[in-house]
């Protein structure tokens, strides 16, 4: 969608509800300060990928160790000072 012409941060301000419903409509709405633009409006959109679900992903190539959770006690041996 095209952008519109900017509107300044003052006018964004002021006019908020009526930028919204212009963003309803599918405009994008460029907000300005001191005539640069610093910020688009623009419609919300459903993410296209959901997270899976615990378990989602079984049977697609993913394993975890049997002993993924088992103390590791001597990894930090090495940080002693004996």
């Amino acid at each position: 969608m095209k952008a519109s012409t900017p509107v300044n941060v003052h006018e964004a301000k002021t006019q908020f509800s009526k930028l919204l419903a212009r963003v309803a409509r599918g405009q994008d709405v460029i907000i300005a300060k001191a005539g640069k633009p610093i910020a688009r409006l623009t419609p919300y959109t459903e993410p296209k990928r959901k997270i899976a679900p615990p378990g989602g992903m079984a049977g697609q190539g993913f394993w975890i160790a049997d002993d993924f959770d088992a103390p590791v006690d001597e990894l930090f041996d090495c940080l002693k000072d004996d």
